[in-house]
């Protein structure tokens, strides 16, 4: 059994238990697209939601006209009276536009709207619909270190099914890159990032008040940035991660869009402005070859622990996908982070009465 501590606090699931956290006290945050919607993974986190019942469920919801009714009556008919944030509905583009918010759009965008709806309540929680191994254990264990005076926590988890090993994003971009820059720059913000062991995770929880001074990359890259954050406004004293067990998600194709190459350029966009935050200047072609002998090195490794737990490997498939990440590393280009919600003149109250107000005229159509 392990019981290793990181930089920061790591909290082990030795067992079941459901620890004692203030789930009264938090709000949810779930962003979820029409494709998500009527799932068997969304259904089941719904459902294990109504158990766990926080204070509010905040539904950060991307879905197109003719679709945003269905999903609506779908979730209202949960027993969570969650409140549903249409967060591409015109009404609320016009509301950004107006207060100078407009800007490309995707997952980090949505789950910044909700954020500054979620912050009314005292703890925040966030995660992903699409976990099928979803339990009720999730959201207590994520509260569970704001309790104990920190001010944000981190999921981690396996990420094993069907006989293969998956978080392919994280552990062959993101440990090797992060590691290959620890080699050569002794900066905090650099330890920081590698001492979490799922980085990439959607699943973290923080004070309402860590929660305002978030910004947010609209994208893929929202995980990343979210710690470049945490590290500034919480630092490792005031950061957990926690122990949820062995997931199963939706898996994505390397290429195409929205595929893991896409997820990858954002990712990478991310750290970069993390590490270009923290005055590290880097060389980018002297990065790039060290992360390659990074990676090769870490290929070799998982396809022995593979073997040793009788999984199926594709090292040359592996290695492909390096080759196709390492095109990732390069400066990072226009910053378009959301800012801060405690530094907007944006009122979510503003965001959520557009919202209500789009969702009412789609639903009576």
């Amino acid at each position: 059994m392990e019981y290793v501590q990181e930089r920061v606090a790591t909290l082990h699931a030795f067992s079941d238990r459901v620890p004692d956290a203030p789930t009264d006290s938090a709000a949810v945050v779930v962003p979820l697209t029409e494709r998500e919607h009527a799932s068997l993974a969304a259904e089941r986190v719904f459902t294990t939601l109504e158990r766990i019942d926080p204070a509010r469920v905040v539904v950060a919801l991307r879905a197109s006209p003719d679709r945003v009714s269905t999903v609506a009556r779908w979730l209202d008919s949960f027993e969570l009276s969650p409140d549903v944030l249409w967060c591409n509905a015109p009404e609320v583009r016009e509301e950004l536009g107006a207060a100078g918010l407009n800007g490309p759009a995707g997952k980090g965008r949505d789950v910044w709207l909700a954020l500054g709806v979620a912050a009314s309540e005292e703890y925040v929680v966030v995660h992903d619909a699409d976990t099928k191994t979803y339990s009720r254990a999730h959201v207590p264990r994520l509260l569970f270190p704001l309790a104990q005076g920190y001010d944000f926590s981190k999921g981690y988890y396996a990420r094993v099914e069907n006989d293969r090993l998956y978080g392919r994003l994280f552990r062959l971009f993101y440990t090797p890159l992060v590691r290959a820059l620890d080699e050569r720059h002794d900066e905090p913000v650099v330890d920081y990032l590698a001492a979490f062991r799922y980085a990439l995770a959607g699943e973290f929880a923080a004070t309402s008040d860590l929660v305002r001074r978030l910004r947010a990359q609209r994208g893929w890259g929202l995980e990343v940035g979210t710690l470049g954050d945490a590290f500034t406004h919480a630092g490792f004293d005031g950061s957990a991660q926690v122990d949820l067990g062995q997931h199963e998600h939706d898996h994505r194709a390397v290429s195409g869009p929205q595929g893991l190459g896409d997820m990858c350029s954002e990712v990478a966009t991310a750290l970069f402005q993390v590490v270009d935050d923290a005055g590290l200047s880097l060389d980018y072609d002297a990065v790039r070859e060290r992360y390659r002998e990074t990676a090769d090195r870490l290929v070799r490794q998982y396809g022995t622990d593979a073997a040793f737990n009788g999984l199926d490997f594709d090292g040359a498939g592996e290695r492909d996908q390096v080759a196709t990440y390492a095109d990732a590393i390069e400066p990072p280009g226009e910053d378009t982070r959301l800012p801060a919600w405690r530094d907007t003149t944006l009122d979510p109250e503003t965001v959520v009465a557009a919202s209500d107000r789009a969702l009412d005229a789609a639903v009576d159509r």
